[in-house]
């Protein structure tokens, strides 16, 4: 199972949201690639980069940090935020991008995201499939759609859709442990490679994700606050 820690932009920084929640905005460091290269230096291959002002604005902003991590580390990244042009993911692949995340345009603009899909290939795209309540959220988590999580997950899988990367909103940045029993769902409903994020709070719930069967982990504010230590992801990467 990846290990892949997440680093959230907003005006450059690296942050972390409570439930998607921007008022909640606590800033971690200012250098956003001082950061990947902490990761790097134990082991992590992975990362998540998210463009929080690019969600939010709808449209790519902070493609110069992904420019910067990608410049600076040999990490592999997915990143996702405001992707609603062929331009916007031309910029976010031109700049060291090596899988986007399709969220919101998966819900507003299907037809174009399944172009994306057989112009990128499904190994280069992921599906966001972020919800609460089940149902699923656009525009940054501010816009709530009709779709269930199941049934747009399968919508996809039919399209070629290979990777989910799954956040419960309720469960993101809370520390109170993952959305287990949606995930276990997931994997029993649908043959998607599942990435879960969203609530993990010790190194426990990365085993008990590894254990479910998903293919990868996002953790981001566990990291950041002390609840999971450097040494404890690099035990896992060497032990996995």
């Amino acid at each position: 199972m990846k290990i892949i820690p997440a680093i959230d932009i907003i005006d450059g920084k690296c942050v972390r949201l409570s439930k998607g929640d921007y008022n909640t905005k606590k800033i971690y460091n200012e250098d956003p690639v001082e950061v990947a290269k902490t990761f790097e230096d134990v082991g992590v291959q992975f990362l998540h980069v998210v463009d929080l002002d690019g969600a939010k604005s709808r449209h790519i902003v902070n493609q110069k940090v992904l420019e910067n991590i990608a410049g600076s580390t040999s990490l592999k990244i997915d990143f996702g935020g405001g992707l609603k042009t062929q331009q916007d993911i031309e910029t976010a692949f031109n700049s060291g991008a090596q899988q986007i995340t399709l969220g919101s345009i998966a819900v507003q603009e299907p037809e174009f995201c399944l172009e994306i899909i057989k112009q990128y290939g499904p190994e280069k795209i992921i599906l966001g499939a972020d919800c609460e309540n089940r149902k699923i959220k656009t525009s940054g988590w501010q816009e709530e759609s009709n779709e269930d999580i199941i049934g747009f997950i399968l919508q996809y899988q039919e399209k070629g859709i290979q990777s989910v990367i799954c956040t419960d909103i309720s469960k993101d940045g809370m520390l109170e442990g993952p959305s287990t029993g949606l995930y276990i769902e997931i994997l029993y409903k649908t043959s998607v490679q599942l990435t879960a994020s969203g609530g993990i709070s010790n190194i426990k719930d990365v085993y008990k994700m590894k254990d479910l069967g998903c293919s990868g982990t996002i953790i981001g504010k566990a990291i950041y606050e002390g609840r999971i230590s450097l040494q404890q992801l690099q035990n896992f990467i060497e032990n996995a």
